[in-house]
This record gives C-alpha cells, structure tokens and sequence, in this order.
C-alpha cells in the first residue's frame, strides 16, 4: 500500500470530508453510544485516538468521555490544523503512521472509527495496542467489511483487502475479550455515478488507488454503474460498517510456580 499517496488523498480532503463524511458520521456517533453502554461506569481517563481525521469522533470522545488526556493521531499533519480547536493542556496531537506510533503507557482505551481498512498489518498493531493499554484497558474500533463499496470494486476491480467480523474477532481473540461486536450495511443513494465519484474524492476514499480515467473509460463505468446498481431512479453505493469493543485479557498467573 502506498501510504504517502494515502497522505495526499486525505489532505486534499480535509476540508470537504466532515461535509461529505455523512456515513462516518452517522458511524461515529452509532460507536459513543455503544462505548457508553459498554464501558465501565466510570469513563477512561486516558485515552488515545488513532486516524482522529478532522475530528468528528474526537469531538465526541471528548465530550460524552471527558478525559484527563486524549492523545489524538493521524498520518497527515494536516489534520492537526482541522483538530485545532480541541487541542490544549488535555489534548495533544502526534502525526506519523499509528502502525509505527508508540502510544503512552497505561493508556485506558485505544480507539479509533473508519480508519484500521488502510493498515497493512492490523495483527501486529493489535498486539503493540494490547502492549500500551493498561491491565483490562479497552481496545474499540470501527472498519469496514468485505461488502464495503462492493458496486466501485465490483466495475473496476479495485478496493482493499476488507476482513470479515469474523477474522477480526479470531486476530484478537489472543489478546482480549470481545465485549461487543456488531456489523451492518449502510446504502448511500446518488442521483448519478459521477455524484458517487464525486462523494469519494470528497472524503478522500479514493484512498491508494492510481485508476486514472479517460474519457470513454468514464463513461463506460457510468453506463454500467446505472445499469446495474439503479433502484427508483438513484444509484447505491454501499457501506459495511464493523463495530468492535474488546478489553484487554487479564494476565494469567501460573498456578505451578515454584516457591
């Protein structure tokens, strides 16, 4: 995966994504209300957000949570400039790549929504999360399954390697306790393919692919984007959200110790 052109799709976007974002939207708010059910009655005071984005859940984190620290991240600088009003003495922000970043100690709850679908090695950042959280902390997330943008991969071949709730649940269940998981398909609707285009430049999901268009290529992909995924008059574009909450295993004494 091509990072840096990642990097450049999302920091051209970032001031259209919290308008066009309305499924993550909808995604981040669905994810505080399943953390205020699931959590302990007492919130985490220290919390790490990773890919925070323009901070459309980190405004929420922030206000329902309330934390002593929230260390927000994400891979494009620029979104620190979109974050700009949150940060203080409480909130800081660290740029660089969360598959590298090595979170504070001790840290109660690792979050993160729409973000884990670009990481190349989710497994191994489980375990780095698993290594930063403190004992019984909790590890929550949203990403996307393999029915995510099925219409866009299904026309051009192109789209990530989506993992199922399944698989995900298997990578952690080493490490933690799954306390909820939860998946769903959520359709957008467009008056035309080239308003489904315009949607994903917007929010910078166009993410690492190079496809560059031609006139007859585009029109091609719109001629079968009408045909084949039109119902009353609109065109779908599918979303697949995965909602996990999962909490740190505790550690196992061994009962055969030596004395």
């Amino acid at each position: 995966m091509n990072k840096q052109l990642l990097v450049n799709r999302f920091t051209k976007a970032a001031n259209t994504y919290t308008r066009e974002a309305i499924v993550q939207q909808k995604i981040a708010s669905k994810m505080i209300g399943l953390l205020r059910s699931h959590l302990p009655a007492n919130p985490p005071k220290r919390i790490v957000e990773f890919g925070c984005g323009t901070g459309i859940y980190s405004r929420l984190l922030l206000n329902t949570l309330q934390p002593e620290k929230l260390m927000l991240n994400d891979i494009c600088s620029e979104m620190e400039h979109c974050c700009h009003d949150l940060l203080g003495d409480d909130v800081s922000f660290v740029a660089g790549d969360a598959e590298t970043l090595c979170f504070p100690e001790k840290t109660e709850l690792i979050t993160s929504c729409s973000t884990l679908q670009w990481f190349e090695a989710p497994d191994a950042f489980f375990r780095r999360c698993n290594d930063s959280l403190q004992a019984e902390g909790y590890f929550a997330f949203t990403t996307f399954g393999q029915e995510n943008m099925r219409e866009i991969r299904q026309l051009t071949g192109n789209g990530l390697a989506y993992r199922s709730i399944t698989e995900l649940k298997k990578s952690l269940s080493s490490l933690y306790d799954i306390v909820y998981a939860e998946e769903e398909i959520i359709p957008m609707h467009f008056d035309t393919p080239m308003q489904v285009l315009y949607h994903l430049k917007q929010t910078g999901v166009t993410g690492t692919g190079r496809h560059a268009w031609t006139r007859q290529s585009l029109t091609h992909f719109c001629e079968q984007y009408d045909s084949r995924f039109t119902h009353n008059d609109r065109v779908r574009l599918t979303y697949h959200p995965i909602y996990i909450i999962a909490k740190k295993k505790k550690l196992k004494r061994d009962s055969q110790r030596k004395r």
